[in-house]
């Protein structure tokens, strides 16, 4: 299954026999409050339109606990992320479909997180909410409750220890811009740099002008060439497990399996004992 849908596709599915569940997770993110502007509120933009049968799902609270030793964006514990999705329709056998703002990054972060408790059939909407040419809502839904329960996953999920063992038997890439990567500006986190042996991959380089994924081909070309050979273990890091989401899904379109490492640079960072390489090479 693919794991994106155009919005035509997605409007000719919401017409069908078996329309998906459709949830949307506007975020974004913010250093907005160091220049004592308001943070951006996905719930606001939500409530002033959305594609009708969509239900809102904060990113911080429902697919992301508190910050803290773990990163900025650590796993949510099950049984937030259980409820959040029954509450919003989400059953084992019926489809889903996310989308955000644009970017990709929230809807893939959701997108990652089904599947990778165990359901089947869930897509992103590529392009995000600019992509919908159809009307909006902006009352909110009270679907059913689902039935979905998240079982966490055997594969697909690196911690700290792991990220760094990979980025030395098989590719780790690096999801965050380049200037981070190499260590030249750090916005947020305590130190610049990447994990040692990290490849540089930015996200934004996964899309077009318009946020939609590169075909397929165009993907596959891009991380072979980036290491992702055929046989090779393959994981993505980023800030704090949200772009780094988006790497993975890009990689999935390429036909290429990813382990997402959801502490990212915002665990690795913090403590002092672990290595930090800076520069273009990976080292």
């Amino acid at each position: 299954m693919n794991a994106i849908i155009s919005a035509s596709e997605l409007a000719s599915d919401l017409a069908g026999q078996n329309p998906p569940v459709l949830l949307d997770v506007r975020w974004q993110l913010s250093v907005a409050k160091a220049a004592g502007e308001p943070p951006f509120d996905g719930r606001a933009a939500y409530a002033a339109g959305h594609i009708p049968g969509a239900v809102y799902v904060d990113l911080d609270s429902e697919l992301a606990s508190a910050a803290g030793g773990g990163g900025r964006h650590p796993l949510p514990g099950l049984g937030v992320f259980g409820a959040a999705m029954r509450r919003a329709g989400v059953s084992a056998g019926t489809p889903v479909v996310v989308y955000d703002g644009g970017q990709g990054w929230a809807a893939a972060r959701a997108w990652w997180l089904l599947r990778w408790t165990g359901h089947p059939h869930v897509r992103v909407l590529d392009g995000g909410l600019p992509a919908w040419e159809g009307t909006l809502e902006t009352s909110a839904p009270t679907p059913a409750e689902g039935d979905f329960q998240p079982v966490v996953g055997a594969a697909g999920l690196l911690d700290a220890d792991g990220a760094a063992a990979l980025a030395r038997a098989g590719v780790l890439f690096d999801a965050r811009a380049g200037e981070r990567y190499r260590g030249e500006v750090e916005p947020i986190d305590r130190v610049g740099g990447h994990i040692p042996g990290a490849v540089s991959a930015p996200t934004n380089e996964n899309v077009d002008s318009d946020g939609r994924f590169l075909p397929a081909e165009e993907l596959a070309k891009r991380f072979k060439s980036l290491g992702a050979a055929d046989g090779s273990r393959v994981g993505v890091y980023c800030g704090s497990g949200v772009s780094g989401a988006h790497e993975v899904l890009a990689l999935s379109v390429a036909g290429i399996e990813a382990a997402l490492y959801v502490g990212s640079w915002s665990e690795w960072s913090s403590d002092p004992s672990r290595p930090v390489a800076v520069g273009p090479e990976p080292q």
